[in-house]
């Protein structure tokens, strides 16, 4: 029986429980978690740094969800990085077109808008590219710039920063490791974490010079325990969803979950579970995470994963981390890299508090922790620290409080308090807006929405009760596939796989048209390439060789003419899709499909987290699709999500064929994070979100490093292109919209006059909070 899609109700994690007003949960795009490697948007000088925060009328932001790990370091989504964002300093910060202000320290003034602004920052920035190919990134710190505790902010707590997000222990979001920094390579290999050395040496290892004989039997006792509970688990699930008789009939259950044990009993499912996976526990763990809670299961999993062991000579400090004065410091890189300059923009975390003081000495090589230990940064994950303009207060009853930081070095905030408050839908959010509880909210720009909006301010969109700012979206909406499960045989990449993928595109992507428009009116436009229409690199319309998404048929013709009405559109779209069926090996009779080769199947399940009531800009997509593949044979069953998490668990564990989601974007339009594979090196993209597609492609990966190392834009920008073009050949990613953001602000409430102007898609309303008043 073909295995079960695992991410279903099985072990999902506690639900948050609602708020004193509301909570927000949902974002319906469930839109990836930001990219924290990003400079972040710091402000422009007040015009009165001296005015001191006044009146003690909190201003209340409405949000989604918090996770609680409001961490510089450690944060996952996008909404507690803005918790941290709200009481930390970065690096480096960038301009309303998303550039890097490189004279933050002195000041530097840009045009935007017929406008002059200034930006300021706590850094100027030198890039120098020698003839060896090296680059030097110089940077120089005010030397006036306090935390909001008083203590000074200094080159010292950048080392310590950068450190914390190199050390061989690090998991976070950052990938500034994964830069070309001298001496990052030999500083990271000399340790290894105990879990992934345990598994390597097996049950049955009898050298004992790293760990001893009790750690080594603990482990494995320890795991065989946690995968008889993941098996018991498993069952009782396939009994509750009806697949399996009872709690005996184990055999039944674990051959609807893929797995044939010998007996019917748990630990010979158990057996099933070690012999697929040959041992290799961290790899059973990162394919079943969808289901499995290391917490519950592996309760001591953590000590051996982040318990790092000295697996070859010791380096003691990353050579191109250099203190050159007081307030300067040297990046050395080995190689010009163009999204290098993003990456340095770093959160400044105070050592003092996120480290050890006593653990600092830069000349003898101590960083403010023992390498391969972060347990102390680790320890204050949810109560951040900073020298941004507010202090963290608590987070209680899904309420973040927010005190003014009065020695915030470009003055002190002029409203004292801040609430973000969790809600529960984006009704909440508009709602709290019209009934006075909430001051400033985002929620989806859709039609719904902008109704409501119209009817209460009495036809238009800024009236006397909510004032609306919209800004195109940095990241786009989208349809995935997973290489690996959306297949043919057992080869994820050849021409009848990627057929495959391309008769569901093809069916999906000529629904996008009625599918936005009816949900975002003329607040989103469909694309074409999987990049966001907000980046230099995306193709346009009147560029050479731009086409339609999965617009022409498996013998590269045109599906579509110009005169087509929408039906008939539908119905050559069906047809092509037939075409892409019979070239992966499916039977084709009668204008149906009867019969697939083997490896694949006649019916697939399709994710979208719509909140469990289709409210999605892709639901309509999925329902007309739906329709038109039972026309030609093809079962395409919905499965609409209640919680977006479970969606981003099962993508993890590769156990999704199609779904609808929505990436973020950076300032650079680097595709590394998303699309890079590493095929050179076994396919293992480490920090990568290429697990969601799973697409190999050594060209891809080739040319996305040729991009990279340049700092040419029209040759990126044609690079890139032609990496779109191999991405929509696999046919992993539909793109679907480019979207509108909208911020709502309270009229009654707000004073206008003060929030951030001239908002744009890279300079967001917190950009200058400081200035916000309340009226």
């Amino acid at each position: 029986m073909k295995k079960l899609s695992k991410v279903l109700a099985l072990l999902l994690a506690m639900v948050m429980t609602a708020s004193l007003f509301a909570g927000c949960s949902g974002d319906q795009e469930s839109q990836a978690p930001a990219d924290t490697s990003a400079a972040a948007d710091t402000s422009a000088a007040t015009e009165d740094p001296s005015q001191e925060a006044k009146g003690d009328t909190p201003l209340v932001v409405g949000y989604s969800a918090f996770s609680n790990k409001f961490s510089p370091f450690f944060s996952e989504t996008a909404y507690d990085q803005d918790v941290y964002a709200m009481t930390s300093l970065s690096l480096l910060t960038s301009d309303r077109q998303g550039a890097i202000v490189e004279k933050g320290k002195t000041g530097e003034t840009r045009p935007y808008n017929g406008t002059d602004y200034t930006y300021y920052g706590p850094a100027d920035l030198t890039v120098t590219q020698n003839a060896d190919g090296t680059v030097f990134y110089d940077f120089e710190l005010r030397d006036d710039i306090t935390f909001s505790d008083g203590e000074p902010v200094t080159v010292d707590d950048v080392i310590f920063s950068m450190y914390v997000l190199c050390d061989p222990s690090y998991d976070g979001s950052s990938t500034l490791f994964a830069q070309p920094i001298q001496g990052m390579e030999a500083y990271r290999s000399d340790m290894k974490a105990l879990s992934s050395l345990l598994i390597e040496a097996g049950r049955d290892n009898a050298d004992f010079t790293l760990w001893d004989e009790a750690t080594q039997t603990k482990f494995w006792t320890e795991a065989d325990d946690a995968v008889k509970a993941l098996a018991q688990d498993i069952v009782d699930y396939c009994v509750a969803a009806g697949y399996a008789a009872d709690a005996n009939d184990v055999q039944t259950a674990a051959g609807a979950w893929g797995f044939s044990p010998a007996e019917n009993t748990i630990d010979s499912f158990a057996e099933a579970l070690w012999a697929a996976y040959g041992n290799d526990v961290q790899k059973m763990i990162d394919t079943e995470k969808a289901n499995l809670t290391m917490g519950e299961y592996f309760p001591t999993w953590s000590d051996y994963a982040l318990s790092m062991v000295t697996v070859a000579d010791p380096v003691a400090n990353i050579a191109g981390i250099q203190k050159t004065g007081d307030n300067t410091l040297r990046i050395v890189m080995d190689k010009f890299d163009a999204t290098a300059i993003y990456q340095l923009g770093i959160t400044i975390a105070p050592m003092h508090y996120y480290g050890e003081t006593e653990k600092y000495d830069y000349e003898n090589n101590k960083f403010g922790f023992d390498k391969g230990d972060l347990s102390h940064v680790r320890s204050v994950t949810t109560q951040p620290l900073g020298a941004g303009p507010y202090k963290f207060i608590q987070f209680k009853d899904g309420v973040v409080n927010f005190e003014a930081n009065e020695t915030y070095f470009l003055g002190a905030p002029k409203t004292k308090y801040v609430n973000f408050l969790e809600c529960l839908n984006d009704g909440d959010k508009l709602n709290g807006i019209i009934t006075g509880t909430i001051d400033i909210a985002d929620p989806t720009f859709s039609t719904d929405n902008i109704a409501a909006i119209e009817e209460a301010n009495g036809g238009e969109l800024v009236g006397p009760v909510i004032t609306t700012n919209t800004v195109d979206n940095l990241g786009y909406g989208y349809i995935g596939q997973c290489a690996k499960v959306q297949k043919v045989g057992n080869d994820p990449y050849s021409e009848e796989s990627k057929a495959l993928r391309k008769a569901y595109a093809t069916i999906l992507a000529v629904y996008r048209d009625v599918a936005i428009d009816s949900y975002y009116g003329d607040r989103a436009s469909v694309i074409n390439y999987p990049i966001s229409n907000t980046s230099w690199a995306a193709p346009q319309s009147s560029d050479d060789g731009y086409r339609v998404a999965f617009s022409v048929d498996v013998n590269g013709n045109d599906i579509y003419t110009s005169d087509m009405t929408d039906e008939q559109k539908y119905a050559a779209a069906k047809e092509a899709a037939l075409g892409f069926f019979e070239k992966a090996g499916f039977t084709v009779e009668n204008g149906k499909v009867t019969a697939a080769p083997e490896g694949a199947s006649l019916e697939v399940e399709a994710w979208i987290p719509a909140d469990g009531v289709g409210d999605h800009p892709a639901f309509m997509i999925f329902s007309e699709a739906q329709k038109a593949f039972e026309e030609i044979g093809i079962t395409f069953k919905i499965k609409d999500l209640s919680n977006s998490s479970d969606l981003w668990t099962a993508l993890s564990a590769q156990s999704v064929a199609i779904w609808a989601a929505a990436w973020g974007a950076t300032p650079d339009p680097d595709m590394y994070q998303i699309y890079y594979a590493d095929v050179a090196n076994g396919g293992a993209n480490p920090g990568g979100s290429n697990y969601q597609y799973a697409i190999a492609d050594a060209e891809l990966d080739k040319l996305i490093l040729e991009a990279r190392a340049s700092a040419d834009q029209a040759y990126r920008k044609a690079v890139y292109k032609t990496c779109l073009d191999i991405i929509i050949d696999h046919a992993v990613e539909i793109p679907t919209y480019q979207r509108q953001n909208a911020v709502l602000f309270s009229t009654e409430r707000v004073n206008l006059d003060t929030i951030t102007p001239d908002i744009t898609t890279f300079y967001g309303w917190m950009s200058e909070i400081q200035n916000t008043e309340l009226n």
